[in-house]
């Protein structure tokens, strides 16, 4: 990937701070972005620099219009082109539905839906030809979570983004495809998650284990390479068989 510019969103952390610092160990240049974690996000630059690759910080709320067109701006100004974009930043709140506030929705389709949409518009308005997109969605789009039915929707919605975009840029030799997380050891999840749910889990995966954020960022580093070049509108379940 030497030579190529690439943005994460929601990029440092968790997930979005594993694909960063994969891109970069294959050569991109990486514009990490948060919203108001500026001092994680500076680690994750420093420890791209040390793999001798290049990197910035760019604070942005992705769920804000102007914001998402700032943040695009911003990186060509710095780097002057975007050729990989990974949509990874997003929110995750779960209520029953009779207990659940119209707020709700707004804030959880506000990040993961029509974030991802006007930083897609922004960023294609100067994208490289040939270039990736990659929608980071989730195994919640599949499965059937009780409380969580705003969340999964949203990652539907992502789903179907990836499989019309994918229809709608191939002319421009631009693949976009999706990865579906499953249960996956962020450092949010083993704070929130108790270790009876951690067992349930695991006993429910194949693989036996729950996901670390380098098994996603491996099948994303995948994506973003030339070695993904035929493969184009299809949304990529990485977790371990939870979802066979």
């Amino acid at each position: 990937m030497a030579g190529k510019v690439a943005l994460v969103t929601g990029g440092s952390r968790g997930i979005g701070a594993a694909i960063a610092l994969k891109l970069a160990e294959d050569g991109a240049t990486v514009a990490v972005n948060y919203v108001s974690s500026k001092d994680s996000a500076d680690k994750i630059v420093d420890k791209i620099t040390q793999l001798g690759s290049k990197a910035a910080a760019f604070q942005a709320n992705v769920s804000n219009e102007e914001d998402s067109k700032r943040l695009i701006q911003e990186i060509q100004k710095k780097f002057g082109k975007i050729d990989i974009l990974v949509n990874n930043a997003g929110v995750y709140e779960t209520s029953p539905i009779q207990q659940t506030d119209i707020s709700q929705f707004d804030r959880l389709f506000g990040v993961n839906v029509k974030g991802v949409i006007a930083t897609t518009i922004a960023a294609l308005e100067n994208f490289s030809d040939g270039g990736r997109i990659i929608n980071i969605s989730s195994g919640a789009a599949r499965l059937v979570m009780p409380g969580a039915s705003l969340y999964s929707a949203t990652k539907a919605a992502l789903d179907t983004l990836t499989r019309v975009w994918a229809q709608e840029l191939g002319a421009r030799k631009i693949t976009v495809n999706g990865v579906a997380p499953g249960t996956t050891l962020t450092d949010m999840l083993e704070q929130g998650l108790p270790e009876e749910m951690k067992q349930l889990f695991i006993s429910k995966t194949a693989l036996g284990r729950l996901g670390e954020p380098k098994d996603i960022a491996d099948v994303v580093a995948f994506l973003a390479s030339d070695d993904s070049r035929w493969v184009t509108g299809h949304t990529i379940a990485a977790d371990g068989g939870i979802n066979i």
